[in-house]
């Protein structure tokens, strides 16, 4: 028996089932759990709920949402507390409960979907492939399998998915990536598709990758910069996308600091660079830092360091020195090698 079916006799034993998003959920991991619930139905669950935490900043992310209708609710810890048996908890685009989300530790988890580089998931059942470029190409491959009927809305979500979390194929993408968009591109809506490839820049997420870009110093090829304190998370995976395309860069790392948190994103295209081993070890000790080897990110709380001064240009110049200081110690480059 295939995972596909599998997945299926797993879901017809529950009564409901609970959708749970990483923090500040990607098209990937949305447009994934939107095919895990119709999945859920198929296998005749009523009672579906997609869960998230932290924000929706990113405008294609709330254009995704607004205009695929995607019933979302705030994620509550209790919700997964005190289950009862035939109550499902799946995650979709992440792996593990407290990294990523605001699921208690050692949450007994049911299904786990996911690409990204984890390690001892431990779930009911796991399809976890690192090598593909998006979430959403595992739960095409499901539907598929399975026969179900794909209406435009589904379809639209993990065409797009796919293309956003592959950079537009150019980033991570597999002959698996392309087999998937073959497939949905006959049932997805091309002009739904066109305004989720259109929606506007907000304001403050131009001014933030204005920003980076005044920011920025680059040492053997590796560029590093900061937003300052803005108030639109995904402005730094948007601002690192368009750096790492600079002339002369092969990786790009971004951070700054959002509500009570130092983010930071990173992008590399050069082979003989992890950034999501680089993030991971340079931040471990203080906060989190992860992912592939060309795509990653990390989160910092702000409190390691507002500890130390209540003055906030103090208090970036500090982060920036620190932060800075690790990334290059971490890629081996020294402090004054700057071009």
């Amino acid at each position: 028996m295939g995972l596909p079916q599998q997945l299926h006799e797993l879901l017809a034993e529950g009564s409901e089932i609970n959708i749970v998003c990483h923090n500040n959920p990607d098209p990937d991991c949305l447009a994934s759990a939107l095919a895990l619930g119709r999945i859920a139905a198929d296998a005749g669950i009523d009672d579906r709920q997609i869960f998230y935490s932290g924000d929706i900043s990113h405008q294609q992310n709330r254009a995704f949402v607004n205009l695929l209708d995607i019933d979302l609710q705030r994620f509550d810890p209790a919700t997964v507390q005190n289950r009862q048996p035939d109550s499902l908890l799946a995650f979709v685009d992440h792996s593990t409960p407290g990294e990523n989300n605001t699921v208690p530790p050692d949450t007994d988890v049911d299904i786990v979907i996911d690409h990204h580089p984890a390690e001892e998931i431990d779930a009911r059942f796991v399809d976890h492939r690192e090598e593909l470029g998006a979430a959403a190409t595992i739960l095409t491959e499901y539907l598929r399998a399975l026969d179900m009927d794909l209406d435009a809305d589904v379809a639209t979500a993990l065409l797009f998915a796919i293309r956003s979390d592959t950079l537009d194929f150019l980033r991570g993408a597999t002959g698996a990536e392309y087999d998937a968009a073959g497939y949905l591109h006959e049932y997805a809506d091309k002009e739904l598709i066109r305004k989720l490839s259109t929606s506007s820049l907000s304001r403050g997420t131009l001014d933030a990758i204005s920003t980076a870009i005044d920011n920025r110093t680059i040492k053997s090829a590796v560029l590093i910069t900061h937003v300052g304190r803005t108030s639109e998370r995904d402005a730094l995976p948007q601002a690192v996308d368009y750096l790492v395309r600079l002339e002369g860069v092969q990786t790009a790392i971004v951070f700054g600091i959002v509500n009570d948190t130092i983010q930071i994103s990173a992008r590399s295209r050069d082979a003989r660079v992890d950034v999501g081993g680089v993030l991971n070890t340079a931040f471990e000790d203080v906060g989190s830092g992860g992912g592939h080897y060309d795509v990653a990110g990390g989160e910092i709380p702000l409190g390691i360091f507002a500890d130390y001064t209540s003055d906030d240009a103090r208090l970036l110049e500090m982060i920036e020195q620190i932060i800075t200081a690790r990334l290059l110690s971490e890629l081996n480059l020294s402090e004054d090698k700057e071009e």
